[in-house]
């Protein structure tokens, strides 16, 4: 065989190639990080492990906790208006009815 032929160099490139594919496949199935093209590495995140329904059951979840707090805001938001607006004399006659 010629260390210099085409085909030896070839076959090298063929090996690292298949080394690295296997290398990454290991990685991959065992959990460990990948390398990415910048020699940096790429790790599973944990929002790409949920299921995409599962997602959008959490976020719809957060969303209904979410309306329901603004609901309460806005309902005490109306009652400091009305204080704030309303007659002093009113205001304390009305506090005066609740002892």
């Amino acid at each position: 065989m010629d260390w210099g032929s085409p085909f030896f160099v070839l076959a090298i490139i063929a090996i690292s190639t298949g080394g690295w594919l296997i290398s990454t496949w290991i990685r991959a199935r065992h959990g460990y990080p990948i390398e990415n093209e910048f020699w940096g590495t790429t790790d599973k995140s944990a929002g790409e492990s949920l299921a995409p329904n599962r997602k959008t059951e959490l976020l719809a979840n957060e969303n209904a906790e979410m309306k329901g707090q603004i609901a309460r805001l806005e309902e005490r938001i109306t009652v400091l208006e009305r204080i704030a607006t309303d007659r002093s004399r009113r205001l304390s006659d009305e506090i005066e009815s609740l002892r």
